[in-house]
């Protein structure tokens, strides 16, 4: 079970560097401004891999088949949760 979390991990963190890479078309690398920390291409990686660990801790998958779909699956849906996150915070504008 460890094992396949771990692989989750993997693929989550690789498909949210992707999600990045074709939302910026390049990587942006972390900086660090005077309020804040910008995380850059590895806030994406973050929620990828924590979104897809998740996902295979809680479903069942048996297969390293199912893990890494479901890893795929929830590393795009980090990228969706960012997207929707900005415009929740564009409209309170």
């Amino acid at each position: 079970m460890w094992q396949h979390v771990v692989f989750a991990i993997f693929i989550g963190g690789l498909v949210g560097a992707v999600g990045h890479l074709k939302k910026h078309g390049k990587l942006i690398m972390p900086k660090r401004t005077k309020q804040f920390i910008y995380l850059g291409f590895l806030e994406e990686m973050v929620l990828g891999s924590l979104a897809s660990a998740l996902l295979v801790f809680s479903s069942d998958a048996s297969s390293l088949l199912k893990v890494a779909f479901l890893s795929m699956l929830a590393g795009l849906g980090g990228e969706a949760l960012i997207r929707s996150l900005d415009l929740i915070r564009a409209e309170k504008k």
